[in-house]
């Protein structure tokens, strides 16, 4: 049986070369190298422990089997160790099943050998005489080493033989006592003009201190320190007056390393770059600009700063403890020294050996883990010293029961301060806080003191509180308790809510006494549960953190958890993204037009981006913008050639190519405006205006021309005003021109630099105005393929997410199950799965066995409709999300295996073994953000066709107020006819404002022969003269202030008529005159006054005699009509005045008379939308408009109670119909481009400017914006000076017809 562990350290003495380093060292060695814990028997002792061995009793054994047993190796000298290899106990039962392995220089001090992602122990045997080997990635260099037994065969006891593999180790040592230091000077042709290498390895109990130094001119240095037992790297460039973030740059690496083990350092200066490794985890920085890190002196000093440094202003502290293996450049700094050279200068006492006191730390493991020592009976005092370190902010750490009386004596770890409780009886329990922040990995001392009637609290050196008053007599306690109670013991502190100490503690003395562990360890002081002796085992679980996109790590004993506050991510490792992927995405989500994040690579590096998401009917678009889209004017002063404008958008570089990669297409208007300046010059044509793309390349192409076709638009169409140029610029005309370009090479946008060149000539000007960056589509939130057979599976590269894995997508089937995604590995393996009709299965191993997280519906998920799936797996938990399902997670194991190892092709809709495979549709597959191209590879794909149709099903519930669901290959459009709503989602309310004395006629004849014609619908025989209508629906949404108001009426034929009116009173009426020999049906539903200046919805629905009528949705009556059932012959349906209607009752024509003056809309009568067809007219028109009828935005939005609707943008003219543009999903860039709105525009913006930039900003985005193809007129904003650019420019173009869209 053999197991390998992967990944070699980096070693200076052996980097480059490839040498065998795996000869047995334990086998040659004498049986005095042995020794252990305690021995079963003389022939079971450590002596008989090596490898293969069969004399004695064949292998060792302790005394009793037990967590607390070793087996421990001498190798004679530090060697380098590459694997070990276990047995169990010749022909017996006995063997260890796992086991841990420590290792140390000087027989103290122990530190745990961790494996690869995990900090549990070496599964050992499975029987007595089979080797498990291990090869050891990376390897140590230690000279004793420690097998300490975890669990063992249930049926024997602990039995083990070992064998270690290495060779020898060269190693150079010098010592530094915190006042000395190493200075060298080199000669400047030793060194490279290209690269700096300093390589070292170095142990310390001290938390701080300089390792290395060198200095420059200007303040340029390198500074190597351990600050708080991390080491920090400063790169100071000397050019700190400038504000560049590359001045002055840190970098951090470890953490505890004053633990007094060695640890590797290796930096690398590659002149303006620099790598920063410690302990194999590297930092990379690459400095922008000029900077070199590599122009400095020709010393460097080694321990501290000689002189204190000629620029460094900083305190610092001298290293004390020991370099190994210093090579500068290859050069070994420490056997120059040894050798006296003269170009080692050395200060203070240097010594080349490294024999450090040894301090036994002890580790307290769980929360059950405790320490009892005796007091000092008889004394009239308590004192106790001890130095802690832990992660956790709480704990119980340390009790003692009084001598005289039940006072006791209580100190708590508690927010990460100290809390001194003492007790005594017939007193208040008196309580001292001193301290702060102690939970920060950091050694800090404690110190108390009780004499007489006083206390004293020291910790790290300062008195919380010098004295306080006690009474009676303290006298010692006869045991002193660390950490947690005993379980027979029911003393102060025990049972209450905190749980004992977890870290490390070093340095106990009791009554002035140091306490030596080793003699607890060997049980004859005091006694203990759960403790590791002579070691501390605090690790940092925030090194490496896996807390992604700059979630912050926090961490304690037994595990790490991040904040993922203001980082626009989500979930237990900051992994996943709170933002959509695309605006496309927001759009069927169900919002509607805004401002909104969008994160193109979902779980991926970029971050959010902020973008306008424009939605219209036919498309979505992307808006980006940036810093320069007021109009730019270029001047040439003094012949100089002007400036060039750089220009900043609101997404970075990397995030803007995202977006236009995911995009189907992308575009930006780029409009000049030339006077005596040209964009060519010459006959030639050489360009003297070009632009530059997103990767700094220079295109001298515009709009709706190839690259490199130095053509403008009008060039290409042949239409420019001087046929003898391409470009309209190029004429050099002394009026002002201009060309208006649109550039939609995706590969080359976004825009980022325009420059003219030809400005300087008397009297030439030029100026031009950037649009934003526009794109619409989504590529890979439509792609999709469908699974025809169960055999039938797409496969791709490998999936890698070895500590992060989220997988989504979206799936639709009437298959009871299926595999939707499976990868795998030797034993590793990651799959999702349809199990079950109302079952979703996210399954993996990533060698802590088999994983499994269920999403259950209450309804079937084969329903033919899509399902949105996301799955994630992190080293802290894993989690399955299905549609808006509660989503479900399964913690990891703690301190078990973290990376996912896949080596096979994923396979989609399917498995390797062909079976279980997947029937339907996935759509929209990701994988840690990255979209996999279902549709590309299911082309090539027997069983799998790109595409899948349907979506209504799934996304016809966004079609609102009666729109109808319409398919598109790519998603779904809602028709909005039939709807008094417009929009996207037909949610966009219909609004007009009518004036005194003005109608909307609308005739349903017309229509019908219009509409219903072209339309087979059921409500195509509703309108013709010789049917009735049975029953029908009537909305209407209304504010005003005048009454009597007619709000509504339908007439017919044969003078019957429905009229919707508001009394004298306020109140609403309504009447029915279905025969036109009797009266109307008249209902007053007196809810209130409702003429009051706030918005009201009314719904009436007839059916037969019975009607029901809703009010602000809450309000509802029914009424039964008398005078009939059918409404004959509908002939038209008026808003607003009328006049004398025939057969109307009084009050109807009173307020027919009076009319309607205020706001309507949502105006729908069966399947008639009146205002639609006033105000969006497309075809032959069934309305007639008289009077001053204007488009206005929601009525809800308009002014308060009896005021005028402001809300007004579009007045119709009177006569039959209206005219204007429909929206036929352009986007909306800018508002109306006419000349006086220019004008008018331009002052406004400027006049807001100088109120509030921000709002500008926000206004900017809220305003829809209009795209029109006009190449003659100039955007609306810009400052004091444009306004005078952009009057003249009016002036002296052609006019030209100004189109206009209104939008909702």
């Amino acid at each position: 049986m053999l197991f390998l562990l992967s990944a070699r350290p980096w070693s200076p003495v052996v980097a480059g070369n490839t040498y065998t380093c795996d000869a047995p060292l334990a086998s040659t060695l004498p049986r005095e190298s042995f020794s252990s814990s305690s021995e079963l028997s003389s022939s079971h002792g450590p002596g008989f422990a090596s490898l293969n061995r069969r004399d004695g009793a064949g292998g060792w054994s302790p005394l009793v089997s037990d967590k607390y047993q070793w087996l421990q190796i001498d190798l004679g000298e530090r060697m380098e160790v590459t694997a070990v290899a276990t047995q169990g106990g010749y022909g017996s039962s006995d063997w260890v099943t796992s086991y841990i392995l420590m290792f140390s220089d000087g027989g103290r001090n122990w530190k745990q050998y961790r494996r690869e992602e995990s900090i549990s122990g070496f599964p050992g045997n499975t029987n007595a005489d089979s080797v498990v080997h291990y090869r050891l990635q990376p390897s140590f260099e230690a000279r004793f080493l420690r097998f300490l037994p975890l669990a063992w065969n249930p049926k024997g006891r602990i039995g083990m033989r070992i064998e270690v593999y290495g060779c020898a180790y060269r190693s150079e040592m010098v010592n530094f006592d915190g006042k000395s230091s190493l200075l060298y000077t080199f000669n400047q042709k030793s060194v490279s003009p290209t690269k700096d290498v300093i390589s070292l390895k170095f142990k310390t109990r001290q938390t701080d201190g300089i390792l290395l130094h060198r200095e420059g001119q200007n303040g340029k240095h390198i500074t190597l320190e351990l600050v708080k037992g991390k080491l920090i790297l400063s790169l100071n460039s000397g050019h700190a007056n400038l504000p560049s973030p590359d001045a002055h740059v840190t970098l951090t690496l470890g953490s505890l390393l004053d633990d007094q083990h060695w640890h590797s350092v290796l930096v690398e200066l590659l002149n303006s770059h620099v790598n920063f490794t410690v302990d194999r985890h590297t930092q990379h920085f690459q400095a922008k600009g000029e900077s070199s890190y590599l122009d400095l002196d020709y010393e460097i000093s080694f321990g501290g700063i000689p002189g204190h440094g000629k620029s460094v202003a900083f305190p610092h502290k001298n290293f004390h403890g020991c370099f190994e293996n210093l090579y500068y450049n290859g050069v070994d700094i420490i056997d120059l020294s040894k050798k006296h050279k003269p170009q080692i200068l050395l200060m203070g006492n240097v010594s080349f050996s490294c024999s450090q006191p040894q301090i036994v730390p002890v580790t307290f493991l769980s929360s059950r883990s405790y320490l009892a020592l005796p007091g000092t009976p008889g004394e009239d005092k308590v004192s106790v010293a001890f130095q802690f370190r832990t992660w956790n902010r709480a704990g119980l750490l340390l009790t003692t029961q009084l001598r005289h009386g039940p006072g006791a004596l209580i100190l708590v770890l508690n927010d990460g301060k100290l809390q001194l409780s003492l007790s005594q009886p017939g007193h208040p329990a008196r309580d001292v806080t001193t301290g702060s922040g102690l939970s920060d990995g950091q050694w800090h001392s404690v110190s108390l003191s009780l004499k007489g009637n006083h206390l004293t609290v020291m910790v790290d050196g300062e008195a919380a509180t010098v004295a306080h008053s006690l009474r009676g007599r303290i006298d010692s306690g006869d045991t002193y308790h660390w950490g947690g109670c005993p379980d027979s013991r029911s003393g102060p502190g025990c049972g209450g809510p905190l749980a004992g100490f977890q870290g490390c503690l070093r340095l106990i003395s009791i009554g002035d006494q140091a306490v030596d562990p080793i003699t607890v360890q060997q049980g004859a002081l005091g006694s203990f549960r759960d403790l590791q002796i002579d070691t501390c085992g605090l690790m940092d679980r925030c090194l490496p953190s896996y807390c992604e996109h700059g979630g912050e790590c926090s961490q304690s004993w037994d595990t790490f958890s991040c904040d993922c506050a203001h980082t626009g991510y989500t979930g237990a490792t900051c992994h996943s993204s709170l933002y959509e992927q695309s605006c496309e995405a927001h759009k069927h989500r169900g919002n509607s037009s805004g401002l909104y994040y969008i994160d193109s690579d979902g779980s991926g590096p970029l971050g959010p981006a902020l973008v306008y998401c424009n939605m219209t009917e036919d498309t979505t678009w992307t808006s980006v913008q940036h810093n320069g889209s007021h109009l730019a004017r270029v001047k040439s002063s003094n012949g100089e050639s002007p400036h060039p404008v750089f220009f900043k958008y609101t997404a970075s570089m990397d995030q803007l190519q995202a977006i236009i990669d995911r995009a189907d297409h992308c575009q930006q208007e780029l409009a000049f405006h030339c006077k005596k300046s040209r964009l060519s010059a010459g006959h030639d044509g050489t360009p003297v205006s070009w632009w530059v793309g997103r990767t700094n390349e220079t295109h001298t192409y515009w709009g709706g021309s190839l690259p490199d076709a130095q053509k403008c638009a009008c060039g290409l169409q042949g239409n420019c005003l001087d046929s003898q140029y391409d470009c309209n610029c190029d004429a050099a005309r002394s009026e002002w021109t201009s060309d208006t370009v649109v550039l939609s090479h995706k590969e080359h946008l976004p825009v980022t630099q325009v420059v003219m060149r030809d400005t300087g000539r008397p009297h030439s000007e030029a100026a031009y105005a950037l649009g934003p960056l526009l794109c619409w589509g989504d590529n890979s939130f439509w792609n999709s393929a469908s699974f025809n057979t169960e055999t039938s599976y797409l496969h791709f590269p490998t999936f890698r997410g070895e500590l992060s894995a989220d997988v989504s997508f979206f799936f639709k089937t009437t298959a009871p199950s299926g595999v939707f995604v499976e990868n795998l590995g030797i034993t590793d393996f990651i799959r999702l799965e349809l199990h079950a009709p109302a079952e979703v299965t996210f399954s993996f191993d990533v060698g802590n066995g088999r994983c499994e997280v269920t999403v259950r519906s209450p309804t079937p998920f084969n329903d033919n409709r899509w399902h949105h799936v996301r799955a994630e797996r992190n080293v802290k938990e894993a989690s399955l999300q299905v549609d808006q399902l509660p989503s479900e997670t399964q913690p990891a194991p703690a301190d078990g295996h973290a990376r996912l190892q896949l080596n096979s092709q994923l396979f989609v809709g399917g498995t390797a073994t062909r079976q279980r495979g997947f029937l339907g549709c996935i759509r929209s597959l990701r994988l840690n953000g990255l979209a996999l191209d279902l549709e590309e590879r299911a082309t090539m794909t027997p069983g799998v066709e790109p595409g899948c149709p349907g979506h209504c099903s799934s996304y016809g519930h966004l079609c609102r107020n009666g729109g109808r669901c319409r398919e598109r290959p790519r998603g779904i459009a809602c028709d909005c006819a039939f709807s008094a709503y417009d929009g996207p989602f037909c949610e966009s309310e219909i609004s007009a404002y009518f004036g005194t004395g003005s109608s909307v006629i609308y005739n349903f004849q017309e229509h019908s022969n219009y509409t219903f014609s072209k339309n087979a619908s059921s409500f195509a025989a509703l309108f013709h003269e010789d049917l009735t209508l049975a029953g029908e629906m009537a909305t209407l949404s209304f504010r005003t202030t005048g009454t009597p108001s007619l709000l509504l009426y339908v007439s017919s034929f044969y003078e019957e008529y429905l009229s919707v009116i508001l009394a004298p009173n306020g109140s609403l009426q309504i009447r029915y005159k279905l025969d036109r020999h009797q009266e109307p049906d008249v209902f007053n539903f007196g809810f209130k006054n409702l003429a009051d200046g706030q918005l009201h919805q009314v719904k009436i629905h007839r059916d037969a005699a019975l009607v029901s009528v809703e009010v602000n949705q809450n309000a509802r009556r029914q009424v039964i009509l008398s005078s009939g059932t059918e409404f004959n012959a509908v002939k038209s349906l008026m808003l607003g005045t009328i006049l004398e209607p025939p057969g109307a009752d009084p009050d109807t024509l009173r307020a027919g008379a009076r009319g309607f003056t205020g706001c309507l809309s949502a105006v729908r009568f069966g399947p008639a939308a009146p205002l639609k067809a006033a105000l969006r007219p497309g075809g032959p028109a069934p309305v007639t408009v008289r009077g001053h009828v204007a488009a206005a935005s929601r009525c809800a939005e308009g002014a308060g109670p009896g005021a005028p609707a402001r809300e007004a943008t579009r007045p119709l003219a009177g006569g039959a119909g209206g005219s204007g543009p429909t929206d036929g999903g352009e986007p909306l860039v800018n508002a109306d481009r006419s000349d006086s709105a220019v004008i008018g525009g331009v002052i406004a913006v400027v006049i807001f400017i100088s109120l509030c930039i921000t709002a500008i900003a926000i206004r900017i985005y809220q305003q829809r914006w209009l795209y029109q193809k006009n190449e003659s007129n100039i955007p609306q904003t810009g400052d004091n000076a444009e306004t005078a650019l952009k009057s003249e420019v009016n002036m002296q173009s052609t006019v030209s017809e100004s189109h206009k869209e209104y939008f909702f």
